[in-house]
């Protein structure tokens, strides 16, 4: 990594299947991304820089992305939140207030 800063943002989604929703998601990633994860946290790192993290708590899911700019960063969440949506389909759409 350069010496550029990233930008941040991070949502704290309520939900009680933070874990199983981190899990589902890092394997989905890994098979074409950097991914490294447990259950109750996981990294997420993507070819174009940008470093997803999640963080499972019983009553929500922290996730944070870093980004190079403003633009990816605000796709970057649109991808996150799109993916976890889909894992899950039962209580969805999620909520992510972005911040």
């Amino acid at each position: 990594m350069n010496d550029t800063t990233m930008l941040s943002t991070t949502a704290i989604t309520p939900t009680a299947h933070a874990s199983r929703y981190l899990q589902q998601l890092a394997k989905h990633w890994s098979h074409k991304l950097e991914v490294e994860f447990t259950p109750l946290h996981a990294t997420i790192r993507f070819p174009s820089g940008v470093v997803a993290t999640l963080d499972a708590g019983e009553e929500a899911l922290t996730s944070t992305i870093e980004a190079a700019d403003a633009e990816t960063l605000e796709r970057m969440k649109q991808v996150v939140a799109d993916h976890l949506d889909r894992f899950a389909f039962r209580e969805a759409p999620l909520p992510f207030p972005w911040s």
